[in-house]
């Protein structure tokens, strides 16, 4: 009985296509998701809030009071949504990947989880503080903003500013890619560029270029990256069912 279970778990686990849905279709949608869900943070921040116009903490916080509610949905969005649909990118990077650099890619896989913690921890505390402060502005309005100095760092540092982690795993999965030959070899090489200007970010004097270029030019990655898995799942769907 229990040879007879474990062949079954086995089997489960060996077939990841079910129906016209398998790990691929799955992670390419998760690449889309993500390339919008930054399109939307940008579009957002810099043109309906004009984020890059404000410049003290005051003058934030007074942002904050007027768009708490949109502020809050966007957070949970940018910071929470992403790191869940990050969680499927990376679990189907690793199914796509492994074979050819089991090793490598279980480092990979390790920095993508914890990324996409950090994201969603970054998240949930963005969200809390903005609450925190908007209820001290209508009473205290200096204690809001000391407050948002002081939470603010801790936001940037998880993974609303730093983007080391993130670039550290766009960088090792472009790097499992071209040894294994997966994916497109130009999509690997620009995967190298985004992730050395993640890794850039976390540099003090480079942190606002190379987290700009981080952010620009990873929306593109994830759109290639999702085409391409898109593809391969349609593929490999199709294939499934001619042996069917």
């Amino acid at each position: 009985m229990a040879a007879t279970t474990g062949q079954a778990v086995e089997g489960i686990e060996q077939s990841p296509t079910v129906g016209r849905w398998n790990y691929l279709t799955v992670g390419g949608l998760a690449a889309l998701i993500e390339a919008a869900i930054y399109v939307a943070g940008i579009a957002y921040f810099l043109v309906v809030l004009d984020f890059a116009s404000v410049t003290g903490a005051l003058q934030q916080v007074e942002l904050f009071v007027a768009n708490e509610a949109s502020l809050s949905a966007m957070y949970l969005l940018i910071y929470v949504v992403f790191g869940i649909v990050l969680v499927a990118l990376v679990l189907a990077l690793h199914e796509r990947l492994a074979a050819g650099a089991p090793m490598l890619m279980r480092a990979t896989t390790a920095f993508g989880l914890i990324w996409a913690g950090l994201v969603i921890a970054s998240g949930m505390i963005a969200t809390l503080a903005t609450g925190v402060v908007v209820d001290l502005y209508s009473t205290d309005p200096t204690q809001a903003t000391t407050v948002w100095l002081a939470v603010s760092p801790v936001i940037d540092g998880l993974g609303g500013g730093n983007e080391i982690v993130g670039g550290v795993w766009t960088l090792l999965v472009s790097v499992v890619a071209l040894r294994t030959r997966a994916l497109h070899r130009l999509v690997n090489y620009f995967g190298l560029v985004v992730g050395a200007a993640g890794i850039l970010s976390a540099i003090p004097a480079l942190g606002e270029i190379g987290g700009g270029i981080f952010g620009l030019t990873q929306i593109v990655w994830f759109v290639a990256l999702g085409i391409l898995l898109l593809g391969a799942g349609r593929r490999e769907v199709s294939t499934s069912l001619r042996e069917e």
